[in-house]
């Protein structure tokens, strides 16, 4: 898109808001006090006849709902002016022609100015309240309107909008006597706890709690009602000419939103998108509607219908971009695709640089994939333009933490809290780092005051439970975490029950705070593990193998059919490109492998979405795209993942080799310097002690005179050297098979967990470790031996198979192991 154009139409709109307001200053004190307002407003609408009271509520709405722009002595600002235009109250243009003003006519001074730029003075808006870590704003703002009729431009529109207020009204009447539970300020129905969503002003309904409402929709009024409306409808399209009927059902369209009658909102925005199929804001409008319905994936297609009309249409819609911008990234935000919401943030600040909302969302989604810095940046840029938005410091906090800046991060953290006293995400993320740095009481309070505000917030309850032991509670702990585990039922709870449960049987919870025996563990460097047999997995083999299959949880790549995978990659449709070397390469934008992802792992959640992006981005895209250009090449990416999906070892192989022949270079064979890249880059990534280094990997054999071919069982061989491939897959493709298995009572020695997966048994002392603590060489601390020698045990058969071995080697200490364990 070109920005250039955008903010030439932004400077034009500035300037012909100027203009209206110097038009109606009479005094020249730079404000538009409440007569002047009532001036402009009927000037602006010649075909309209106000009466006073409907002019009065106008004028209330507005110095309401824009307070941070009122002047005490003057009144509305031009800024403020400024402002309700962008937010949508009004038509520009329409008003600039309507008071038959010219740009050619010299300007009158006035005392304040448009500030555009990045240096706008902050403001404080009254909207709403604000919120968390990737901002899934969760209720609209105000909106203030032009006009009691809804924005109507034409005085039969202000009618029917009347009309249908009525209807509203009687409904809402019918539906309280039937029900007198639902009553309009229920707190189920407030969320001011939570993030506010980011959407813009016009999307959501006033912020007043009287409209917060929930609609029966089966009941025999609604359908009355359903029918009223429909007779409305008939009387606009009914010998009206096409820009009245247009203007009567998106003036209905507005008023059912902002009373929350989604379903018959999205009914009359449609009904205008019939009338003018190229005009942005019917589809803009249906967007919104849809997102409130949770049409997700319908509300961001009538987003980017949107934002086509709006691009074709040279500057009509040049306020309405950035806005249309900032809903397509929450609409893409809802499905999970935090890359590509960030694209469509970064475009809102751009065209509208004082947009600390596009900003703030900005920040939030790059944190969610892990670009820390370039959160910061965003945030406190938004902060810079509002001091008083508690979402951006909470954001900020968290990005702060994550840098290692936590007094910083504290203060953050208790700026939101002191702006919105239940902000639960800044009271659960202050928890969090207060717990980390070993605050524990405090971190403990910071939890109880999240329960406070939602009862049924299980990591609360568990991460209560964690502060609560590690303040030396162990009673309330226990019970805190019983209360987790009633509200989730995760077995991972189940397990940590079974382990305070078993310190507190065998004592270990000395003075109240949770000891191992005999003082801790000892760590041992990697020489003095041995291994005994040589089915044994080494130590750090086993560390590098944990890690990778940490990633591949995390990612749920192995829920991906690596066939599945290896097909969804020969229907990518990756265009030939000529970086500046001139060397042709096949390189795809990080958004749009986002979105081939998505579709491989559509059974995801969209928050277990966010998270595997954001392990994708910060382990492997980081590697591939280290210039920061955006781009990858697209065969190296699939072919870096097809060994982490699900299938046999064969099949992955093959779809890394299938992967690879993307490249310009390969056809039915691959180059065999595309092969040593590949596995280079393999190593870098996955096995950085290993492999060479991340920032010199993408070099290696771009310059190589060799053009040799390597077949696919030449590929294989390449693939399963120890030295220089990646035989560590055969290692992970062990641990998936067992990382469910139990081995009975035993337990870990050292983390006294239940052993799960690989079980390694130290043969001359008898004591066994799960698999972390053996790949990070902790052992008992009464165990301090020169040498240790393990041996691997993958099941409880593995096991009794060799019992009597164990026996004769030191039959006491056996014993006395699998009376410990049990």
């Amino acid at each position: 898109m070109e920005t250039g154009s955008g903010s030439g139409a932004l400077e034009l709109m500035a300037e012909k808001v100027r203009r209206i307001f110097q038009r109606f200053d009479g005094n020249g004190d730079g404000g538009l006090d409440r007569g002047e307002m009532a001036a402009l407003v009927v000037a602006v609408n010649p075909r309209v006849k106000f009466s006073e009271p409907q002019i009065n509520a106008i004028l209330d709405e507005v110095f309401r709902t824009y307070a941070g722009f009122i002047s005490p002595e003057r009144g509305l600002t031009l800024n403020g002016l400024l402002r309700t235009y962008e937010d949508g109250a009004g038509d520009v243009d329409r008003d600039f022609d309507a008071l038959r003003l010219s740009l050619d006519d010299p300007p009158l001074s006035v005392t304040s100015s448009v500030d555009l730029g990045p240096s706008s003075p902050a403001i404080a808006l009254v909207d709403r309240p604000s919120a968390a870590t990737h901002d899934t704003e969760l209720r609209p703002p105000r909106r203030p309107a032009s006009s009691p009729g809804d924005g109507a431009q034409f005085r039969g529109t202000w009618q029917l909008v009347e009309d249908l207020q009525g209807l509203i009204r009687k409904l809402r009447l019918q539906q309280l006597k039937k029900n007198a539970k639902a009553k309009a300020g229920d707190s189920s129905h407030t969320i001011d706890s939570f993030s506010e969503a980011g959407w813009s002003r016009e999307l959501g309904p006033s912020g007043d709690g009287a409209l917060r409402f929930v609609w029966d929709e089966g009941t025999r009024e609604f359908s009355n009602f359903r029918k009223e409306l429909e007779a409305l409808r008939a009387r606009v399209d009914r010998g009206r000419p096409a820009d009245e009927a247009f203007d009567g059902h998106m003036a209905l369209g507005r008023c059912l939103y902002e009373r929350l009658v989604y379903g018959e909102a999205l009914a009359s925005f449609r009904r205008a998108g019939e009338l003018r199929p190229a005009d942005a804001r019917p589809r803009f409008h249906s967007g919104n509607a849809l997102h409130a319905l949770g049409r997700q994936l319908e509300a961001k297609e009538e987003f980017v219908l949107a934002l086509e009309a709006a691009e074709s249409s040279g500057n009509q819609y040049a306020s309405l971009l950035p806005q249309i911008h900032v809903n397509l990234g929450i609409a893409m935000e809802g499905e999970g695709m935090l890359l590509g919401a960030c694209e469509h943030y970064r475009e809102a600040a751009i065209l509208r640089p004082s947009h600390f909302r596009a900003l703030k969302l900005l920040g939030s989604a790059l944190f969610g994939v892990g670009e820390v810095r370039a959160a910061e940046k965003a945030l406190e840029e938004a902060i810079f333009l509002c001091p008083d938005y508690a979402d951006a410091r909470c954001d900020l906090g968290s990005v702060l933490h994550r840098l290692g800046e936590d007094e910083r991060a504290i203060q953050e953290f208790q700026k939101a809290i002191d702006l919105k006293p239940g902000h639960v995400d800044a009271l659960y993320n202050l928890g969090g780092l207060l717990l980390a740095v070993g605050r524990f009481p405090r971190a403990s309070e910071m939890y109880s005051r999240v329960l406070t505000v939602r009862p049924n917030h299980w990591r609360a309850q568990l991460n209560k439970a964690v502060s609560l032991l590690g303040a030396g509670e162990a009673d309330d702990a226990r019970r805190s975490l019983q209360e987790a585990f009633k509200m989730s039922k995760r077995v991972e709870l189940h397990d940590a029950l079974s382990h305070i449960r078993a310190l507190q049987k065998k004592k270990l919870l000395k003075g109240g705070s949770a000891e191992v025996e005999n003082n801790g563990y000892l760590v041992i460097e990697p020489s003095r593990f041995k291994q005994f047999g040589r089915k044994t997995t080494s130590r750090e083999e086993l560390m590098f193998a944990l890690q990778i299959r940490a990633f591949q949880v995390v990612t749920k790549l192995s829920l991906c059919d690596v066939d599945e995978f290896l097909n969804e990659v020969g229907k990518a449709e990756v265009p030939l490109s000529h970086p500046g070397n001139g060397a042709p390469e096949k390189s795809i934008r990080k958004a749009a492998l986002e979105v081939i992802l998505r579709k491989l792992l559509e059974s995801l959640k969209p928050e277990a979405f966010q998270g595997a992006m954001k392990a994708v981005n910060e382990k492997v895209l980081s590697v591939l795209d280290s210039s920061g250009s955006g781009r990858v090449d697209a065969g190296l990416f699939f072919a870096i993942l097809a060994p982490l999906c699900a299938g046999s070892l064969d099949r992955r192989k093959r779809a890394a080799f299938e992967a690879l022949k993307l490249q310009p270079d390969n056809g039915t064979r691959i180059r065999k310097v595309s092969a040593i890249t590949y596995l280079n880059t393999l190593r870098a990534i996955f096995i950085p002690s290993l492999g060479a280094g991340a920032g010199d990997v993408m070099e290696i054999g771009r310059n190589s005179p060799d053009f040799s071919v390597v077949s696919f069982p030449e590929f294989i061989e390449m693939f399963d050297d120890p030295e220089r491939g990646f035989k560590i897959l055969s290692t992970l493709v062990k641990l998936e098979l067992r990382d469910r298995k139990r081995h009975g009572g035993y337990y870990c020695s050292t983390c006294r967990y239940p052993i799960i997966g690989s079980r390694f048994k130290e043969i001359t002392q008898g004591f066994s470790l799960c698999s972390y603590c053996y790949s990070e060489g902790r052992v008992p601390s009464a165990f301090n031996l020169e040498e240790y020698s393990f041996k691997e045990y993958e099941t409880e058969t593995d096991t009794m198979k060799d019992k009597c071995v164990c026996f004769q080697f030191h039959p006491k200490s056996n014993l006395s192991h699998q009376n410990k364990s049990h």
